[in-house]
């Protein structure tokens, strides 16, 4: 069975005010358009276009009657429209997400509690893949070598040097891990200050788009801690394609732009900067992986002409990108309930069963387990969410 979806903007402040408008083809609404969520996850369970006026996750419990609990999707699929700097952030894994859930139920702590680190028992790795021509990023912590040029490069002020000798030492995530720790707490307000304005002046030929990115974040978030941290981050441009896999552990921040975002379906972050809102500093240095790396992209695996897929190796999700025109057609096997979610152009989704949608930009559809493929047809682009394996 295939049925339509749709669900309405999230309106968080740092959504863009143009970019979801204008996929869908619209007008702005004039508010902050930051996420659109396609999935029965309870923060914003879509709607389903049936006519039975249910969420998803109740249309989904409506067809269990009779035959067990409903089983609940392992993804979240979501449109993600950046137009200022999310929070620096970091997801636990599965263990980690168990353990803190168990802890701060035995303390007491609702789950809607602005102090609550953990909302659910669920780990939350993601995808992201870029649908606008620019997505800006930052993921994961770069090399020490690079970031020790970076901030000679910003100047030479005490300040500065006492930033550069806190990330000394032979053990580089420990380094990383005891500067983060000290960013964070409160006591680096002065080291803070001078790294905010020596931005305004720096100039590098290696790190000028890192300088232009931490000058826009500091502009956002006025003495935050956070825009010292993000420049001890990879700072990455996506284009149109392209994407990154965020694991358990990894430091990231999406900047600008929009982009096709899966998930396993939980609500679990720790933040870590950029935030009017809780940061609990020793959870966070608990779960954060701080091994310098390359930031961690996901390249997409080839499997015919115009179809690729995105496959990070989680029993969650992967994620199919389909292209189509001229007539022809894709068959896209599934491995369980999907969603399609179109970007461009019309497409026209069937299943096995008969039952067939057209999508426009913006729009998605839910098929059920029972359909064990999908075919693609029209002129335009889209992008499958589906369990992995």
């Amino acid at each position: 069975m295939l049925a339509r979806l749709s669900n309405a903007p999230r309106d968080y402040a740092w959504g863009s005010t143009s970019l979801i408008a204008a996929l869908e083809g619209r007008a702005p609404s004039g508010a902050p358009e930051a996420e659109v969520w396609f999935g029965d996850h309870p923060g914003s369970p879509a709607q389903v276009e049936d006519g039975s006026g249910l969420t998803l996750d109740a249309w989904l419990a409506a067809r269990a009657t009779g035959t067990g609990a409903p089983d609940r999707l392992p993804y979240l699929l979501k449109l993600l429209a950046a137009g200022s700097p999310l929070s620096i952030q970091v997801h636990p894994s599965q263990d980690e997400a168990r353990r803190g859930a168990a802890r701060e139920d035995a303390a007491g702590i609702p789950v809607d509690a602005p102090e609550r680190n953990y909302k659910d028992r669920n780990h939350k790795p993601e995808v992201i893949v870029a649908v606008s021509e620019r997505f800006e990023a930052l993921a994961g912590l770069r090399e020490l070598t690079a970031t020790r040029r970076l901030l000679t490069a910003l100047g030479d002020e005490p300040g500065l040097r006492a930033l550069r000798d806190s990330l000394e030492g032979d053990d580089e995530p420990a380094a990383l891990r005891r500067t983060i720790t000290w960013l964070l707490s409160g006591d680096s307000r002065d080291t803070v200050a001078t790294v905010i304005t020596a931005l305004a002046a720096a100039r590098s030929s290696e790190f000028g788009p890192e300088f232009d990115a931490a000058r826009r974040i500091a502009a956002a978030y006025p003495g935050d801690p956070g825009v010292v941290v993000a420049l001890l981050m990879n700072h990455v441009v996506l284009a149109r394609g392209e994407a990154l896999f965020v694991p358990a552990g990894v430091l990231h921040a999406y900047l600008s732009g929009l982009g096709v975002e899966v998930m396993a379906a939980s609500d679990n972050v720790l933040r870590g900067g950029l935030t009017p809102k809780h940061i609990d500093v020793p959870e966070l240095m608990a779960i954060v992986d701080a091994t310098p790396g390359p930031p961690p992209f996901l390249a997409p695996r080839a499997v015919g002409d115009g179809v690729e897929t995105f496959v990070p190796g989680i029993p969650d999700f992967a994620l199919w990108h389909v292209s189509v025109s001229g007539g022809a057609e894709r068959r896209i096997p599934l491995t369980g309930p999907a969603i399609p979610l179109a970007v461009a152009g019309e497409v026209t989704v069937a299943g096995g069963s008969g039952a067939a949608v057209t999508l426009h930009p913006g729009e998605a559809a839910f098929a059920t387990p029972d359909e064990r493929e999908l075919v693609v047809a029209g002129d335009g682009e889209l992008f499958i969410a589906h369990p992995g394996r």
